[in-house]
């Protein structure tokens, strides 16, 4: 299908919210890569307090469970109050929360500190999806939320950059916390002149919806907003599709959340790197997932004539190796960097799908940002799963029990993915063969 030509005007909105969102996104990460950045630095000042891995996985598996439950709320108050309110609260309100860390002084503060923070920051993408859904045909969701998901990358790569090399000037962990909320303070001042809601805000024509939408047909479909909760939620529970992709949204998720929060732990420990080296070799893993969501979205779109679930499937069944490899104790320092990197190229191009364009494919215009939030809130239900799993086992079995732990989750997202591709692509793909 052909996808239809927009007015020189509208096309110059459509860059600038592209660019508010990117950077916006981007910026979130600052206040949300901080944690994993200075977690050996915790453990070594507050270890006499009981502040060790276990207890850290803890704190960051609160922070996942409140982000999980704030993605479904945050979600619906997305599709009712608007995109940019939600997109802009969330960052005033991560700034506030990383402050509140970094004023801590021992962990009944950093579990409260870090839960706020996650949960403040789940209104980050379900904003971010909303807007898109105002501002963008369905045509062009696979390649608007392709670049859009390279922002949480992005900003991951830029956080372990910048907040590692000042760790490497000498600048303390609360410092370092001060830094990132201030930039993400700035960034929503200037967001909040840059974003709008709707193309209707500014004297434009809304898009076209998607006519596959789980609202197709409605009256409302072409609403900005639901009529009733009702209406909102109940299509979603009905579909089979959108279950199963909750499925793989929980084991995605949890390889996920886990790799990105311990990987610099994991690099000290492991490839006996310093502090500084190890949070600037974990840019490695969202630098290879950059590549792999453009990679992703190219194969999905062309060769693989949109079967996004095979792809999850191949990628997951690929996991599994580089997973147990990790499991194996070594001695160069290089292997450990060069197995998160692989990990990387493999998850989260696949990872991408879920709460991108397939939610957007599936919510529309009306119910986008809820669709994003309860595949999100089931993923990181997983994540909060694996992220206390991850820690416990290293903590007290070591990381090779960890890994192996995490190659089976991804052993069993592999079967939610074959039955996905199975049971809802390969019938329409036979289908459209025979006509």
């Amino acid at each position: 299908m052909a996808i239809p030509s927009v007015s020189p005007s509208q096309h110059r909105w459509q860059i600038q919210i592209t660019l508010s969102l990117f950077i916006g996104y981007s910026a979130y990460y600052l206040c949300r890569s901080n944690l994993s950045i200075v977690a050996p630095l915790l453990i070594r000042e507050f270890g006499s307090q009981g502040l060790n891995k276990e207890v850290l996985g803890q704190i960051a598996s609160v922070g996942v469970l409140f982000y999980a439950a704030g993605k479904v709320v945050n979600g619906i108050l997305g599709d009712f109050l608007g995109g940019k309110k939600v997109f802009l609260l969330g960052m005033v309100g991560a700034a506030a929360a990383t402050v509140l860390f970094g004023l801590g002084q021992g962990v009944v503060v950093f579990f409260i500190a870090w839960a706020l923070n996650r949960l403040v920051q789940s209104m980050g993408w379900a904003g971010l999806v909303k807007t898109v859904a105002n501002w963008f045909s369905y045509q062009t969701y696979g390649k608007i939320m392709g670049l859009l998901s390279l922002s949480y990358l992005f900003g991951d790569i830029v956080a372990k950059l910048l907040l590692g090399q000042l760790l490497g000037f000498g600048l303390g962990w609360r410092g370092l916390f001060m830094v990132a909320a201030g930039v993400l303070a700035a960034t929503a001042l200037i967001t909040w002149f840059t974003l709008k809601n709707t193309p209707e805000s500014v004297g434009l024509e809304a898009p076209p919806v998607s006519p596959e939408s789980l609202f197709a047909g409605s009256r409302s479909q072409t609403a900005t907003s639901p009529a009733s909760l009702a209406t909102l939620l109940q299509p979603y529970f009905r579909s089979s599709a959108f279950r199963l992709m909750l499925v793989m949204s929980f084991g995605l998720t949890a390889l996920r959340e886990a790799f990105s929060f311990w990987i610099p732990t994991y690099l000290v420990e492991a490839a006996h790197l310093s502090e500084s080296a190890a949070s600037q070799y974990s840019a490695l893993y969202p630098l290879l997932g950059m590549v792999s969501i453009l990679g992703a979205g190219y194969l999905s779109g062309g060769w693989l004539r949109g079967q996004r679930g095979l792809l999850i499937l191949a990628a997951c069944v690929l996991l599994v190796p580089v997973l147990l490899l990790m499991t194996q104790p070594n001695s160069n320092s290089w292997l450990p960097v060069l197995l998160i990197s692989g990990t990387g190229l493999l998850l989260l191009g696949p990872y991408s799908f879920l709460a991108g364009a397939m939610s957007l494919d599936a919510g529309g215009r009306q119910g986008a940002a809820t669709a994003a939030g309860l595949v999100d809130a089931v993923g990181y239900v997983g994540g909060t799963l694996a992220l206390w799993l991850t820690g416990t086992l290293a903590e007290h079995q070591g990381w090779g029990y960890a890994f192996l732990a995490l190659a089976l989750i991804a052993a069993a997202t592999a079967g939610a993915a074959l039955i996905f591709y199975r049971t809802q692509e390969r019938p329409i793909t036979a289908a459209a063969a025979a006509v």
